[in-house]
């Protein structure tokens, strides 16, 4: 078995999102880039949504795509939509790239009624082995070197998990996967290359 591809590993990340949200349902994907997610979810579950992004090319890329989508740094929080606007609000793999972890998650749960956020787990065995090899971890879901990596945040399963006790978000899902894409039940914060999350208020 081999690991999947990015192609491949994009489409999975697509499909277990989208197997959290009903049809029709009204979305909102934060850090959107070019809008395949949004266009994934319109095309298999008929649902319609915003993506937000601040790179002009990824704009540029959402309107390619058929995908609406405002230009606004998520960083300044959501105040341009009101509290329960949409029933999902996504980040997929992007909130390690943001600053305003909390505020963040705070927003998407206020104009949402649920959360999804997925995100590459830094405490994977893969990654253990290459910092005690005295290495910055570079993996499928870490490819980046230390120098142009775009991630600013390094966290992992149980500090995720720390985090939305802190801020009193009810964890109501996880799914955890290796680089393979098979589910780990075993250990997911040392097994588990990727992590995903439905995430709402208690």
């Amino acid at each position: 078995m081999s690991p999947l591809t990015p192609k491949e590993r994009e489409r999975f990340d697509f499909a277990v999102i989208a197997g959290w949200i009903p049809a029709g349902r009204h979305v909102l994907d934060l850090g959107c880039g070019d809008g395949r997610l949004l266009r994934y979810l319109a095309e298999t579950k008929s649902i319609s949504g915003y993506g937000v992004e601040i790179d002009h090319e990824s704009v540029l890329g959402c309107i390619r795509n058929g995908v609406d989508v405002i230009q606004i740094d998520i960083e300044g929080g959501l105040s341009g939509f009101e509290d329960g606007a949409f029933s999902h609000a996504i980040i997929s793999q992007a909130l390690q790239t943001m600053h305003s972890t909390e505020r963040i998650l705070g927003e998407m749960l206020r104009v949402a009624d649920e959360a999804i956020v997925s995100f590459p787990n830094f405490a994977y065995r893969v990654n253990r082995e290459a910092i005690a090899a005295g290495h910055m971890p570079v993996s499928e879901d870490l490819p980046y070197e230390w120098y142009d990596t775009p991630n600013v945040r390094f966290f992992t399963i149980v500090d995720f998990e720390a985090l939305c006790a802190k801020l009193g978000i009810a964890i109501r899902e996880r799914l955890a996967f290796d680089v393979y894409g098979q589910p780990v039940a075993d250990d997911p914060n040392l097994n588990g290359s990727l992590a995903f999350y439905r995430l709402g208020r208690p």
